[in-house]
């Protein structure tokens, strides 16, 4: 699959995506370089995948003119075990890297040149051989709930689980969506929900479930943002680490690749991201262990990261919050991780 063109055109489809719309950083300049054209771009198979690498294949085209090419980029969709299994949690399936391991293989074996991802499904420590060459601007981090027939449609934001009545089935194969909702109300039930976005939003509509949560940067980039009934704040519902950034991945030998993707990311991006992911890493969570991660920049650009770690059943829940320098953005997530451990019962982490 080819794109046919630099300014964000696209084979059609029946993804039904907003386009892409590049954001050029002032003065980003690439130097010209050795690849060889086309360059083949490794994704899952997802709507939201292919969105998601047409994205930054739109951006990375207006900035490198060496790849204005109408045959730059070739696309190749990979499947990946997360993608396979659809009815279990991810946890008793592997837990770690199976939205990227299959992809990763690809790299490494040169079928292809980079691999783009939803930078949530990244594990912490890249295969060797494999860095973390490029992250694109964060869309909304947040959490929706998507309500079914049976909800209140007048939910109010400072306390929206009131919106779902007693007792309510609601789908996640999130943990840490399960933990915060649970511990908030308890009197809820949460059942496993897989598939992509429109395949979820499918099993609320026709009943099987009474509401389900998605991240609303996924609603927003498929053009379906009025399926959200609210977006949850991030103090009211952690965010995952990395949610709603998009992480480009390469080899590590191809240095002239690498130099060309940083002049696309965005810097904001690379220090919340890795704030939440030293929190992620200090914690070697697994899928099993609900752990909640979010960073901002505040007004005076001082960095406040928040992170959470939980009982899936919701029984314990435990928040801290720090603020300090963004150049300490690695430091404050380990400490943070570290204090989190510290201050959990053993089993939260067995």
């Amino acid at each position: 699959m080819f794109l046919r063109s630099l300014d964000g055109a696209m084979p059609a489809d029946s993804l039904r995506a907003r386009q892409p719309t590049p954001y050029p950083q002032a003065g980003a300049s690439v130097r010209r370089h050795g690849q060889s054209l086309p360059m083949r771009v490794g994704t899952r198979g997802s709507p939201l995948a292919l969105w998601q690498t047409r994205h930054f294949l739109s951006i990375i085209s207006g900035l490198c003119p060496v790849l204005r090419d109408a045959n730059a980029f070739e696309e190749h969709e990979i499947s990946c075990i997360g993608d396979r299994i659809q009815d279990q949690r991810l946890a008793d399936i592997g837990g770690k890297g199976l939205f990227s391991k299959e992809i990763h293989e690809a790299l490494l074996d040169g079928r292809v040149d980079f691999a783009v991802h939803s930078l949530k499904d990244l594990e912490t420590e890249m295969p060797p051989g494999v860095v973390l060459a490029c992250m694109l601007r964060r869309e909304d981090a947040r959490d929706a709930i998507v309500f079914g027939d049976a909800c209140r449609r007048d939910a109010d934001p400072s306390d929206p689980y009131a919106a779902l009545p007693q007792g309510m089935l609601v789908g996640t194969a999130s943990v840490r969506r399960q933990s915060q909702l649970l511990h908030a109300r308890p009197d809820l039930r949460v059942e496993v929900i897989r598939g992509n976005v429109q395949s979820r939003l499918g099993k609320v509509r026709n009943g099987s479930f009474g509401a389900s949560l998605l991240a609303i940067a996924g609603l927003r980039r498929l053009e379906m943002e009025h399926e959200a009934g609210i977006v949850l704040d991030p103090e009211i519902m952690v965010p995952a680490a990395g949610q709603g950034i998009v992480g480009v991945t390469v080899r590590a030998k191809d240095v002239e690749l690498h130099e060309m993707l940083t002049a696309i990311e965005d810097p904001t991006a690379r220090v919340v991201a890795t704030a939440e992911r030293a929190l992620l890493g200090a914690l070697d969570g697994s899928c099993r262990t609900p752990i909640g991660a979010y960073a901002k920049i505040l007004p005076n650009r001082d960095l406040q990261l928040t992170g959470l770690v939980a009982r899936a059943d919701g029984s314990f829940l435990l928040k801290k919050t720090v603020v300090g320098a963004p150049a300490d953005a690695a430091r404050m997530g380990r400490d943070m991780g570290d204090q989190l451990r510290i201050d959990s019962p053993a089993d939260v982490f067995g």
